[in-house]
């Protein structure tokens, strides 16, 4: 059988010498088929990784808190923001004291977004958000320390003059790449000693996570007071498993400390870091759909190509398959011989296909930020779509050869 298999490939090899152009004309027209289907999943495939990535920030076992919802707008569905009565510090104060379960609760607030800081003659523009923050958010945040150390709970509980910068920001304030950890810098009219610097995080659609700073939560309510400010909380689950279940305990306290009547909707809003992503992915299926639909096309018109030069194919090697019959060859060898020759073209036009389709795709990649990627699930269907392209292509043409009459084939000029 094996010996068999290989003599066919052999014959269909020869048989593709023959008639080059021909042969790679069809290869091409699979090849793109095949490309554009490859192609555009990879980079489908890329972009959930990069969006995943970058929105997808604090991980994914964390939740927050918060009075307000967001408001989405992914092409005509709209998900109008939905605002509540804000969150007191005594009430974050009171979830993070009686969340009885095994996680990491945070509570932070915005002081400022639109701060200046100085350090000797340099300055930032002033466009820098401040966030007063406890002890456990930089578990919560998912954000982390490159050099110094985290806020102490006693920085924390007696609002020290404190501050941990991103990353950015070290580098426009401390030129000559000096030390920050202990310097003094000014953050409005307060003077703050540095001791941290967090880990680079990047930018990702217009947005960077390296231009924040961090003060502790009793000094931004001290020092940069604000009416009606509502804070935010965040909880991470020490086992992601458990994700849903803290959810659960975190909705049933706060329900208890927001005295929420019974049968009234929440008055607080509770999201996880992944939904939003969860939104876009969904998203993506369309475009998903449009390029399996342009790869069906383009390889329904190579498979008609296909079936094309496998009849030409048998026209011209009549007399050839008459020697055949006259020989010993029976029906189904014949068969398997031309079926055999359309594989072998189907699955050249398959692998380069699939090359360009994954370099185009991690083109792409490369262009938004991704990461490179290798679809083997595209790879094994693609390869499987050739041998089907094949086998629909090849039986009429097959069959037709496998029944010629040798006398008539023989006499064929």
């Amino acid at each position: 059988m094996a010996n068999l298999v290989t003599e066919n490939i052999k014959i269909s090899l020869a048989s593709i010498r023959s008639h080059w152009l021909r042969t790679i004309l069809t290869v091409l027209i699979i090849a793109f088929g095949l490309m554009a289907l490859v192609g555009i999943l990879t980079s489908i495939d890329s972009l959930k990784y990069f969006l995943t990535e970058n929105f997808t920030m604090m991980g994914a076992n964390t939740f927050s808190i918060k009075n307000r919802s967001m408001r989405i707008q992914i092409g005509s569905r709209v998900k109008n923001a939905r605002y509540f009565e804000r969150i007191s510090y005594d009430e974050a104060m009171s979830f993070k004291q009686n969340f009885d379960f095994p996680a990491y609760v945070s509570v932070h607030a915005f002081a400022t977004h639109t701060a200046t800081l100085k350090y000797k003659s340099e300055k930032t523009n002033p466009n820098v958000p401040v966030l007063g923050t406890d002890e456990s958010y930089m578990y919560t945040s998912g954000n982390e320390l490159e050099k110094g150390r985290n806020f102490t709970p006693n920085e924390v509980y007696y609002g020290s003059h404190v501050v941990i910068l991103g990353q950015e920001l070290e580098k426009k304030l401390f030129l000559n790449n000096e030390d920050p950890i202990g310097k003094i810098v000014s953050i409005g009219p307060g003077k703050y000693k540095v001791i941290g610097v967090l880990k680079l995080k990047g930018s990702s659609l217009g947005f960077s996570g390296d231009n924040n700073c961090f003060l502790p939560l009793n000094n931004v309510r001290q020092y940069f007071s604000q009416p009606n400010r509502s804070y935010t909380i965040n909880v991470m689950a020490l086992n992601p498993e458990h994700l849903e279940s803290a959810i659960g305990e975190a909705t049933g306290l706060f329900r208890v400390i927001r005295k929420t009547p019974l049968g009234e909707e929440n008055d607080f809003e509770i999201g996880k870091s992944d939904r939003l992503v969860s939104m876009m992915l969904d998203n993506l299926k369309y475009i998903r759909y449009a390029a399996i639909f342009i790869g069906a096309i383009t390889l329904l018109g190579a498979a008609i190509g296909l079936m094309n030069i496998m009849l030409v194919s048998v026209t011209e090697r009549t007399r050839e398959i008459g020697v055949r019959k006259t020989t010993g060859a029976t029906r189904r060898t014949i068969k398997n011989q031309f079926l055999a020759e359309a594989i072998v073209i189907a699955q050249l036009g398959g692998i380069l296909g699939i090359i360009f389709g994954i370099v185009i795709g991690n083109i792409v990649s490369m262009l938004i930020g991704s990461s490179f990627i290798i679809p083997w699930i595209w790879i094994f269907t693609g390869f499987a779509l050739c041998f089907v392209v094949a086998i629909a292509s090849g039986y009429l043409p097959a069959t037709k050869a496998s029944r010629l009459d040798p006398i008539e084939s023989l006499r064929y000029e």
